[in-house]
C-alpha cells in the first residue's frame, strides 16, 4: 500500500466521504488510489475558489469535514479566500495540498512555493507530510484538528514522493475535542447581570443561530426584557415561518451604531465583539456604546446553544410559542428590491437553503423574508467576495433533497462563475437569482462613506456596462438552464418553474 491509498483509506474511516477536487501533476498517486479504494465521492471544481467554497458549504449543510485537493502552493493561493471565508465561518475543512517530491525541492522547480506558510494564514493546523509510513496518521490528525470546536480549516501538505512511495499505514479515527460545556458560575453571574434589570443585549452566533437554541434566547428576553441580536454576517442560521424571527446587526456604521445605543450590557453567545467592517474618517470602530460592559456567556469553542438552554431554564419561562406570521403574496410590477424580497418569500420552497451574497440590491432581503417558509440562511462570512456560487454548490452537496436558492450581486458572481459549471455536472438543485445591476454598486456606495471625491476616470472602475454582461449566455455555456426577468411577473412564474423541477437554473433579474 503506497501512501496515497493510506490517505484515502483513513479519510474515509474517518468519516470524510467527499472531496471536492482541482488536482494537478502532484495529486496523480491520489486520484489513482481513488479507483482503488471505493466510497469516497470526488467533486470537480474548475478553479480552486470553487473548491475551496463548496467545501465550506458542504460543511455547514452537512455538519461534517469535506476535503479538498488542490495542487501546490499556487493552487492553494487561488483557493485562500474562500478559506479565509471558512476560517471566519468556524467551519470544519481538510486541505490536502500537493508538494514537489522531497528530493525535487532542493531544484526550486517553478511550481516550488512556500505552501506551508500560505496555509498558516487561514489554517488552524498545518502540516507536511515526510514519510509514507506517516501519511494515514497526519490525515487522521488533519481530520481531528478540522472536527474540533469551533470547526476548524486543517491542512495537510503532501509530496508527491510520500504518495506514491509504499508502506503507507493507514489510522484509525481521533478524537476531536468537543464544546466545553460552559461553567456553571458563568451562567449564574450573567443571570444576575440580566437580573439588573438595565439594558442588555444578547449576540448570538455558531450554532447558537440554529432553531432550539434561538427559541430559548426568547425565553430569556421574555423573561429579563433583554434584546436579541445576530452579527451581520451568519455561518448559518434557522428561520421562518414558525420559528423565532431574529435581527441581525445593520451593515452601515451609522445604523449599527444606532442599534446598539442605549446598552449597557453586551453579552456574547458564540460571538465576537461587534466591529466596524473598515475604517471610516471620523466614525468608530467599536458599534456598542463606549461604556457599555461586554460579557461572556460562551466563547466560540465553547457549548453556546447548552449555555442559553440552561441560563433559560434559570428564569423558569415557559417555551414561548413563534408567532407566524402570513405569508406574503407575489408582488406585481417592475423590478425593486422591496418588491423582490416579497416575490422570493411567497414562493421559497419549504426547508430551502438561501445564501445571500446579494451585497447592495440584497441588503434588506433578510428582513422582508422573515414570513417566508422555514429556511436555512447562509452568507459570506469574510468579506471575500466570490464565495456565493460555491457555497450553494456545496450546501446542495451537504444537503441533498433540499432548494437552494442564492441571491447573488453580479460583480462578485463573476469570481467563481466556473461553479455553475460544477452544478450543471453535479445536476444540484440550485437556483441562482443574479442581481443584474452592471456595476458594483456596493463600492460606489464606499466612496461616499469614506468621503473620497471621485470623477469619470473612478467611476469607471466599478461599471460593468462596456461591454454588458450576458448571464444567461454565460450560463449555459456552462450547461445551466437560464433565463431573463424584468418584472415581478416573469420572476414569479420563473420561480414556479424551478421549485417543481430538478438541477440548477439561473435567473438574471435585470435591475433597471
Amino acid at each position: 500500500m503506497n501512501g496515497a491509498e493510506s490517505l484515502v483509506r483513513t479519510l474515509l474511516a474517518s468519516g470524510i466521504d467527499t472531496c471536492f477536487a482541482n488536482p494537478g501533476t502532484s495529486e496523480m498517486h491520489f486520484v489513482a488510489a481513488l479507483d482503488r479504494v471505493p466510497g469516497m465521492r470526488c467533486v470537480l471544481g474548475l478553479a480552486e475558489g470553487v473548491v475551496t467554497g463548496a467545501a465550506d458549504g458542504y460543511a455547514r449543510m452537512a455538519g461534517k469535514p469535506a476535503a479538498t485537493l488542490l495542487h501546490c502552493g499556487p493552487g492553494l493561493a487561488n483557493g485562500l479566500a474562500n478559506l479565509h471565508n471558512a476560517r471566519r465561518a468556524a467551519v470544519p475543512i481538510v486541505n490536502l495540498v500537493g508538494d514537489q517530491a522531497t528530493h525535487h525541492r532542493p531544484l526550486d522547480a517553478l511550481l516550488t512555493a512556500d505552501t506551508e506558510g500560505w496555509a498558516r494564514g487561514v489554517s488552524a493546523w498545518t502540516r507536511t507530510a515526510s514519510h509514507a509510513y506517516a501519511v494515514g496518521a497526519d490525515a487522521a490528525a488533519a481530520v481531528a484538528a478540522a472536527r474540533s470546536a469551533p470547526g476548524n480549516v486543517a491542512t495537510l501538505i503532501l509530496p508527491s514522493d510520500v504518495c506514491w512511495n509504499q508502506g503507507g499505514v493507514v489510522a484509525r479515527p481521533l478524537p476531536a475535542t468537543p464544546p466545553q460545556a460552559v461553567d456553571e458560575a458563568v451562567i449564574e453571574a450573567i443571570a444576575r447581570v440580566l437580573r439588573l434589570g438595565e439594558p442588555a443585549l444578547l449576540l448570538l452566533a455558531g450554532p447558537a443561530l440554529y432553531e432550539g437554541a434561538i427559541a430559548d434566547a426568547h425565553r430569556i428576553a421574555a423573561a429579563t426584557g433583554a434584546r436579541l441580536m445576530a452579527p451581520t454576517f451568519v455561518t448559518r442560521l434557522e428561520r421562518g415561518q414558525g420559528r423565532h424571527d431574529l435581527a441581525k446587526l445593520p451593515y452601515p456604521v451609522e445604523a449599527a451604531v444606532a442599534a446598539l445605543a442605549g446598552i449597557r450590557h453586551l453579552i456574547l453567545v458564540g460571538a465576537s465583539e461587534p466591529v466596524a467592517f473598515f475604517a471610516y474618517p471620523g466614525k468608530p470602530g467599536l458599534l456598542y456604546p463606549p461604556g457599555a460592559q461586554v460579557h461572556v456567556l460562551a466563547r466560540p469553542d465553547e457549548d453556546g446553544a447548552g449555555a442559553l438552554a440552561a441560563l433559560a431554564a434559570g428564569f423558569k419561562v415557559r417555551a414561548i410559542e413563534a408567532v407566524a406570521g402570513r405569508r406574503p403574496e407575489p408582488a406585481r410590477g417592475p423590478i425593486t428590491a422591496a418588491a423582490t424580497a416579497q416575490t422570493l418569500a411567497a414562493l421559497l420552497p419549504e426547508n430551502a437553503v438561501v445564501v445571500d451574497e446579494g451585497l447592495t440590491f440584497g441588503a434588506s432581503f433578510y428582513e422582508a423574508m422573515t414570513d417566508a417558509a422555514p429556511h436555512d440562511w447562509l452568507q459570506l462570512t469574510g468579506g471575500a467576495i466570490g464565495d456565493g456560487l460555491p457555497l450553494s454548490t456545496g450546501a446542495a452537496i451537504g444537503a441533498p433533497g433540499r432548494r437552494v436558492v442564492t441571491l447573488q450581486a453580479d460583480g462578485s458572481a463573476l469570481y467563481t462563475v466556473q461553479a455553475l459549471w460544477t452544478q450543471a455536472r453535479e445536476r444540484l438543485d440550485v437556483t441562482t437569482i443574479v442581481f443584474s445591476n452592471r456595476k458594483y454598486a456596493i463600492l460606489i456606495g464606499e466612496l461616499d462613506n469614506v468621503g473620497a471625491k471621485v470623477g469619470k476616470t473612478a467611476l469607471d472602475l466599478f461599471d460593468l456596462t462596456d461591454p454588458a454582461l450576458d448571464w444567461c449566455a454565460l450560463a449555459r455555456g456552462f450547461g445551466v438552464e437560464a433565463a431573463q426577468v424584468q418584472s415581478q411577473e416573469s420572476l414569479a412564474d420563473l420561480l414556479r418553474h424551478t421549485n417543481s423541477r430538478r438541477g440548477p437554473f439561473l435567473i438574471e433579474l435585470v435591475i433597471p
